[in-house]
């Protein structure tokens, strides 16, 4: 079993900037695809970035080069770094773990990731 906590997420003015951190623990030992989610009322939630434990990316198109993510393996932490934000950003940030045994999925493969955090809240005005 792996526990996420995400934290980080805010209100923040367009075209600024927040830092997304998501702690893992339990069984974080092995080979991980981590990744952040994303979600609004109403709608499906969409991946936003993957990161493997060889440390490849992969973003969603709608990132267009704005977020990067990246992991602290001491610290066990998992970050969304997000500029040049816009309104349409507003949602509710998830970070997701699955294990892969050394791959990793695509941003879209939401539904294969069985590790969820709580959720941490963006605002962008």
């Amino acid at each position: 079993q792996v526990q996420l906590v995400e934290s980080g997420g805010g209100p923040v003015q367009g075209g600024g900037s927040l830092k997304l951190s998501c702690v893992a623990s339990g069984d974080t030992d092995g080979s991980y695809c981590m990744g952040w989610f994303r979600q609004v009322p109403g709608k499906e939630r969409e991946g936003v970035a993957t990161l493997d434990s060889d440390d490849s990316t992969e973003y969603a198109p709608f990132v267009a080069g704005r977020f990067t993510i990246s992991k602290d393996k001491d610290k066990n932490t998992l970050y969304l770094q997000m500029d040049s934000l816009k309104p349409e950003d507003t949602a509710m940030y998830y970070c997701a773990a699955e294990s892969t045994g050394g791959y990793c999925y695509t941003p879209s493969a939401v539904a294969d990731f069985g590790y969820w955090g709580q959720g941490t809240q963006v605002t962008v005005s």
